[in-house]
């Protein structure tokens, strides 16, 4: 990467760094590096700890709205900060903002592998989702300003997305494993040396360039409000009914917040969600994609790590092991992806990844409480392949169709829209589950979350069929 000089006016790039063969500058190697592990990490840290809720529920006895609040903690932090932390990413420059945000979601590591009760993890949750927040922006703007070339940058974004949607899918494995073995604080300990890693990476990584520019601090409160009241209006509306008092009120407060937050967006002078980016039909149409996959994603492993360990009695161990053929899937078919999208173009590849992906989602309605586990695992393929296959296209296509200098704000709404897809849907489905047979958990429920994010794929699915450009 090139030589940052800070002025009193915008920032310069001189291009001292040669840039070697590949399409990347010097550096390269490494930022990509940084990039992955951290990406890698912030994705592990939520489908393992998906896997490691009921021992979570045992040790600090809590129940299934605690249990939603762990993730959605996280989750919801992360969707909500993201905005803002793209735009840091853009004006502190990526690795500086990258530097920060590993080392706040290390040290919130360790308080969350330390928590005494459900209160405490979930605050120490709720400031690892804030770190996570900045890791992510950043991580995909020091490959953006790491590649020059449009082809070398879209197959290091591929290597990137490979990293955390496997991630994504071995984290139940690594999380069942470690909560048995040495007990579910472990999941987070496990952030401690990976961190230490990846800020040696970053010591290899030249400077970023630097845009400085006034904070939004309306807007990122407002954002907050809005997201946070949303999801105790879903969480509780599926436990005290939709017409209960707090449940109206929380529904009050989020369209409130949310006209709050448009009009702070119009008045800033540099807001961090420009709303003339949203009104691009590639990218509003990308963000709509991002929720719905993420919907699916993540609900999906919520819902199958509660069926497996609640339902059919499986150990930690046992339902992490049942993710492993998807992870295989996974990484295969991120890696066939964008050679497809070059030889195809993008909008078919994506519009085909959510088709499978809502497939799979529909195929796992005939679940039961004696499904034989093989069927099981051939019912997971589509719902491995889905994702995996769309993801990939979908971010390459985003990150070209917005200006460099705007690739982190680009890349954090991308991001916020997709967490706050996995949120409301661990917080709706949650809901949805709870109460019924086996230990507390609906089979009714789970089928009827599995149709909600199939009908918003197949929705999706057609605004990229309508939305998207043709070209290649």
């Amino acid at each position: 990467m090139p030589t940052t000089v800070r002025r009193s006016g915008p920032a310069r790039v001189q291009s001292s760094a040669p840039v070697p063969e590949g399409g990347g500058r010097s550096g390269a190697g490494f930022a990509l590096g940084a990039a992955l592990l951290g990406f890698t990490v912030i994705s592990i840290d939520v489908s393992a700890v998906n896997i490691a809720l009921p021992a979570i529920r045992s040790s600090l006895h809590g129940g299934i709205t605690g249990l939603q609040w762990i993730v959605d903690a996280y989750t919801l932090m992360f969707a909500a900060l993201m905005l803002s932390a793209g735009a840091l990413a853009d004006r502190a420059g990526a690795r500086r903002a990258y530097a920060w945000g590993v080392g706040l979601f290390t040290l919130a590591s360790l308080a969350c592998a330390l928590a005494p009760g459900i209160g405490t993890l979930v605050a120490a949750r709720v400031v690892q989702g804030g770190a996570a927040a900045v890791v992510m922006p950043a991580s995909l703007a020091l490959i953006r300003q790491a590649y020059d070339d449009a082809r070398h940058r879209a197959r290091a974004i591929a290597l990137w997305t490979v990293g955390g949607s496997v991630a994504m899918a071995v984290g139940p494995v690594l999380g069942g494993v470690l909560t048995e073995t040495a007990g579910w604080r472990a999941v987070f300990f496990l952030n401690l040396p990976v961190g230490a890693l990846i800020l040696a990476f970053l010591a290899r990584v030249p400077r970023s360039a630097r845009r400085p520019a006034p904070l939004d601090l309306a807007g990122q409160v407002t954002a907050v409000l809005t997201l946070a009241s949303l999801a105790f209006a879903v969480i509780e509306g599926g436990h005290a009914g939709w017409t209960a008092p707090q449940v109206l009120a929380a529904l009050a407060v989020t369209v409130a917040g949310a006209l709050a937050f448009r009009a702070a967006e119009q008045r800033h002078r540099a807001p961090m969600v420009p709303l003339p980016l949203l009104r691009r039909r590639e990218v509003s149409v990308s963000l709509a994609i991002g929720f719905a996959v993420n919907v699916a994603f993540y609900g999906g492993i919520f819902l199958l790590g509660l069926y497996y360990q609640q339902l059919r009695g499986m150990s930690g161990t046992e339902a992490g092991l049942m993710f492993v053929p998807m992870a295989a899937i996974i990484t295969s078919t991120n890696l066939i992806s964008p050679p497809m999208a070059e030889r195809f173009g993008r909008r078919p590849v994506i519009v085909i990844g959510q088709a499978v992906l809502a497939l799979g989602m529909f195929s796992l309605l005939p679940l039961a409480p004696h499904t034989p586990v093989w069927l099981i695992l051939v019912l997971l393929v589509p719902t491995g392949m889905g994702g995996a296959f769309a993801v990939p296209a979908l971010t390459a296509l985003l990150m070209d169709s917005v200006p460099a200098h705007r690739a982190g704000t680009a890349s954090g709404l991308l991001n916020a829209f997709r967490q706050t897809g996995g949120a409301l849907a661990v917080a709706l489905f949650g809901s949805l589950v709870a109460g019924g047979a086996g230990d507390g958990f609906s089979l009714d429920g789970m089928r009827t979350s599995l149709v909600i994010a199939g009908a918003v794929l197949c929705v999706t699915a057609g605004l990229a069929a309508w939305g998207l450009p043709r070209k290649r």
